[in-house]
């Protein structure tokens, strides 16, 4: 299984914490060592950056953990290969544009059968099932709607896609709109949202620890997604099963 990371904030926000204990279990203290990929939003633009070889050895994840990107919506994805080789095309988050934005989707499970599903405006360009979900998605969103709709009936479609995905297999999900970021727990996807009185907080993974208090205002709210707890000294809370959560700004936006 794949490892996801995301992050929705009220302000531009790095996840150099987090990252770092992330790419630490791509085949260091985890064995998902077949690749990495990470999508920061920047309004309506989206910096995307990939490597098909273990996060924990790659120069390039170093780098942008210590470069520290600030942004409002972030999706990761570290890859342990089960569908499609090793490769850079296969490597999460998967992006396309729609409707005038970016959608960046990233997917940790298995889904027999999924390629049996008809695709129209959307294609995928690696050979994984994830990918090919993600374009079945699009499609049929596109199909739907020639342009976004509103929240609530987008919100009802996702989830009634992702519904009918988990029907494959495993389906744990990250998808950005460029706004809001969508999270369909199949197994594992747990969450953390920090706010006022922000506190120190340390990795499981690495020893390295950050007194959050010291790089934030009273005002900010992030919230953290990840497959499964990253720190030792917080509450981490499962996300509800077989349901779609949005984040808007660091909160729930709808459920």
């Amino acid at each position: 299984m794949c490892e996801l990371l995301g992050m929705s904030a009220s302000v531009p926000t790095d996840i150099s914490f987090s990252f770092s204990g992330l790419i630490r279990r791509g085949g260091e203290t985890g064995p998902h060592k077949d690749g990495w990929g990470i999508a920061f939003y920047d309004g309506k633009g989206c910096r995307t950056f990939h490597d098909p070889v273990a996060s924990a050895e790659s120069p390039l994840a170093t780098f942008i953990a210590d470069y520290a990107i600030k942004s409002e919506i972030v999706i990761s994805h570290i890859r342990r290969a089960n569908r499609g080789r090793v490769a850079l095309e296969n490597t999460h988050p998967f992006i396309r544009e729609m409707w005038g934005r970016y959608w960046c989707f990233a997917h940790n499970g298995q889904l027999s059968g999924v390629k049996t599903l008809p695709l129209s405006a959307y294609r995928p360009v690696g050979t994984t099932d994830s990918e090919h979900a993600f374009c079945w998605m699009l499609s049929q969103l596109r199909a739907r709607w020639d342009k976004m709709p509103t929240d609530r009936q987008l919100h009802a479609a996702i989830a009634e896609m992702a519904a009918s995905l988990s029907r494959h297999g495993v389906f744990n999900m990250l998808l950005s709109d460029s706004r809001s970021l969508f999270c369909h727990r199949g197994t594992h996807l747990v969450w953390i949202t920090r706010r006022a009185p922000f506190r120190a907080a340390t990795l499981l993974d690495e020893d390295v620890t950050v007194d959050f208090a010291k790089h934030t205002s009273p005002s900010d709210v992030v919230t953290i997604v990840a497959t499964r707890p990253l720190t030792g000294d917080e509450t981490w809370s499962p996300l509800p099963k077989g349901a779609l959560v949005a984040f808007r700004d660091g909160q729930m936006h709808e459920r």
